[in-house]
């Protein structure tokens, strides 16, 4: 589990294999202190298995990553935002990150805004109905909060503050550049329960109006 909090921007060394499987050897420091193999960081908000060395650590990318992912795009020197597993006791300043990446999406452009700039991403609509003004969304491993989201056009827009855009591979981003999408895990859990509320695993006895499973009117009524 992470926050969406970059630690650091690591290159990446080599890349060994191919479409049935390839090893990241990532250049990297501080996302090495204390990490053991078979620890989990997250590679551009995608959740790796690691091998630590010295000055580095390799990771394994199976097929079904590549598949769904911006890794198999990286290069030898490409840059990546890398995060350590979230400790307990630390502090949660992004939002709950899994760094299973739900899309791969891609920049449709970027707008200056004073000193921030405005990223705008279109995402299939599958993905999109899960992202919500105000909420949070990880974009390549980056905790961001969306400002706007257009149904009309399958984009969504995130305002990026200079500390992010300087701390991460965000800022080498460009219109058509692909970028790993994973949103709120909240939001799909919600979801599934308004589809398919079971009465019998609902520990609340008020069961809304219907008098079975969990309703919006259920969800109103105790604040959410």
């Amino acid at each position: 589990m992470f926050t969406g909090i970059v630690e650091e921007t690591g290159t990446v060394r080599s890349i060994r294999g191919g479409s049935s499987g390839v090893v990241l050897d990532i250049e990297a420091s501080r996302v090495l202190e204390g990490t053991a193999a078979g620890d989990s960081i997250a590679v551009n908000g995608v959740c790796l298995t690691v091998i630590p060395g010295s000055g580095h650590f390799t990771a394994d990318a199976m097929p079904e990553t590549l598949r769904h992912t911006s890794l198999g795009s990286l290069r030898p020197g490409s840059k990546v935002n890398l995060e350590r597993a979230m400790a307990c006791g630390g502090r949660f300043g992004g939002h709950i990150v899994s760094g299973h990446v739900d899309a791969c999406g891609r920049v449709a452009a970027l707008t200056r805004e004073g000193i921030a700039v405005l990223m705008r991403v279109s995402v299939q609509r599958d993905i999109l109905r899960y992202i919500a003004r105000k909420g949070s969304v990880t974009i390549d491993g980056v905790s961001l909060t969306v400002a706007s989201v257009s149904d009309a056009d399958g984009c969504f827009t995130v305002s990026l503050i200079p500390h992010t855009m300087a701390s991460t591979t965000l800022e080498l981003l460009r219109p058509g550049s692909p970028v790993n999408v994973e949103v709120d895990m909240l939001a799909r859990y919600v979801e599934r329960l308004l589809a398919f509320g079971d009465a019998s695993a609902e520990p609340v006895q008020d069961k809304g109006a219907a008098g079975g499973g969990l309703t919006e009117e259920f969800l109103r009524k105790y604040g959410f």
